[in-house]
């Protein structure tokens, strides 16, 4: 991983983590797949310019799906749940705070 863009591939954005966005301060990205806690954290720190409290790592497997009689497999993902220090946070819409 040459690059902190490399290990950061997209934020993860359902109903479940807005909760924790506003529960919690966390945010959840999909991360490379060979991305550890600490290059994750180095990775979020450098892009966004927050301070991180800590990093939780989960394995996603695939789940069959069928398209008729066609069976395929969603693909497996690694998520990274990011505990950002309070008062700090991540814009992630492209808005500007008011």
């Amino acid at each position: 991983m040459n690059n902190y863009k490399d290990i950061i591939i997209r934020p993860i954005i359902t109903e479940k983590t807005m909760k924790y966005m506003d529960a919690d301060n966390k945010v959840t990205f999909e991360v490379a797949k060979g991305a550890n806690k600490v290059l994750v954290a180095q990775a979020v720190e450098s892009i966004f310019g927050v301070d991180v409290e800590k990093v939780n790592i989960v394995n996603v497997k695939p789940k069959t799906k069928r398209m008729g009689r066609y069976v395929g497999k969603t693909k497996a993902i690694r998520k990274a749940y990011v505990k950002i220090k309070a008062g700090q946070d991540i814009n992630l819409f492209g808005e500007e705070a008011e």
